[in-house]
């Protein structure tokens, strides 16, 4: 009965907690200021969640809820919004603001509550953007951070980093992740080696286990059969033209089908369709009506479906819509790559034992053959054409805005400081 106390932040709907749950964690509390992700925790857990902004709640009270004293929480959790530093910011207005973003005062906060609770271990999530090559603002201000809480608090919180492929630990999703890992004591963690590849690749090594797949993932569900999962928009009847696992790159010059768009001048979600025996593509929060992935069978995928796709455990209950729902699955971490992360936490950080059992792991299933691919609507024949493929990376779209634009017209930096 003495499992290891974890305080999250910015829980959303419970991703990572579901895999610190799994890994014999408890969570005191969760802090969450979504009314809908707080509406969605209480459903389905008897966590103690407090409700708010985390710039307006005081550590003490957190503390308090926790029912915990500084320095006994085991672990602090928690994924800081992370629009700032994703690939979307640079699609839609070419290089993003980051660190000029006012959305990244939740580092601060993160590292605030860190240096006021003083929990033995730490794990932080973002985006990969967080880490780009020469643009890496973000991760430089939290190891700056974090050697600022060390100086405040008399702690000795080292810190290891690395951008992890969840699909790589058995998780049937090509998700790519930053995770920060740090023990208050200095003790030097050590990141998990994958486990699961490619199929050549596995057959090769012969340590590594296949990737689990879509398959996998939703095989045994009931099909759905709802009207709402229809797909809408003008390129509806497009998607059941494009072959498992491809996007709207079939349909170019340099693809299977007719050259209906230039090549790589979409976003790589438009009709993208999932692939049975391969993982799924990223899950994505807030998609457009031709975002995918899609289901095989041309329509959207159910909450069910997305839920076993992040490795969630099995019924895990919503009281919304499907937007409401596919937002906070979209956002969350897979539950079972922060399972084997807690697994690791537990055994190198917190004096406990190293299990190989992982609860959340989907057994692998052979998947039948690809659904076929039915004629391009007449409609859609008039885009046929010599169609000019993306001119390059930093030609696309964005590119030569101000810098004043990209940062609100004022100049002016916002960059939050070293203060929390």
């Amino acid at each position: 009965m003495n499992k290891r106390k974890v305080i999250s932040l910015y829980t959303g709907v419970g991703g990572l907690d579901f895999g610190f749950e799994a890994a014999g964690f408890k969570i005191a509390v969760a802090v969450e200021l979504d009314a809908t992700a707080c509406r969605t925790l209480k459903l389905n857990r008897r966590w103690p969640v407090l409700e708010g902004d985390i710039h307006g709640l005081t550590s003490k009270t957190i503390l308090k809820v926790a029912n915990l004293k500084t320095g006994e929480a085991d672990v602090l959790i928690g994924g800081p919004p992370c629009q700032p530093f994703s690939r979307s910011s640079y699609w839609l207005s070419g290089d993003a603001l980051r660190l000029d973003d006012p959305r990244s005062s939740t580092l601060a906060a993160y590292l605030r509550v860190l240096r006021d609770t003083r929990p033995r271990s730490f794990l932080l999530e973002n985006v990969s953007g967080l880490a780009y090559r020469n643009k890496d603002e973000g991760l430089r201000y939290l190891l700056d951070g974090i050697a600022e809480v060390n100086k405040q608090a008399g702690t000795d919180y080292s810190v290891r980093w690395r951008s992890l492929n969840a699909a790589q630990h058995g998780v049937p999703q090509l998700r790519e992740r930053v995770f920060l890992i740090g023990s208050r004591d200095g003790e030097p963690f050590e990141f998990p080696a994958a486990t699961h590849g490619p199929m050549d690749l596995q057959q090769k090594d012969g340590k590594l286990e296949p990737y689990r797949t879509a398959w996998d993932a939703i095989c045994d569900l009931e099909d759905p059969n709802d009207p709402s999962l229809a797909v809408t928009g003008i390129w509806a009847d497009l998607l059941p033209s494009i072959p498992e696992g491809h996007n709207y790159l079939w349909h170019t010059d340099r693809g299977g089908g007719l050259p209906l768009f230039g090549w790589r001048t979409r976003y790589w979600s438009f009709l993208l369709k999932l692939r049975k025996n391969a993982p799924s593509w990223t899950i994505q929060a807030q998609p457009g009506s031709a975002t995918g992935p899609f289901h095989w069978k041309n329509r959207r995928l159910s909450v069910a479906e997305m839920c076993r796709i992040q490795s969630f455990p099995d019924n895990i209950y919503f009281d919304c819509g499907l937007t409401d729902a596919q937002r906070m699955i979209g956002n969350a971490v897979p539950s079972l790559l922060a399972e084997v992360l807690a697994k690791s936490i537990r055994a190198q950080l917190l004096g406990g034992h190293k299990t190989e059992t992982l609860k959340l792991l989907r057994p692998h299933m052979r998947a039948p053959r690809a659904t076929p691919i039915r004629p391009v609507p007449q409609k859609h024949y008039k885009l046929i054409g010599n169609h000019p493929a993306h001119p390059g990376q930093g030609k696309g779209p964005g590119k030569g805005k101000k810098a004043h634009e990209r940062q609100g017209g004022k100049g002016t930096s916002l960059r939050p400081e070293l203060t929390f």
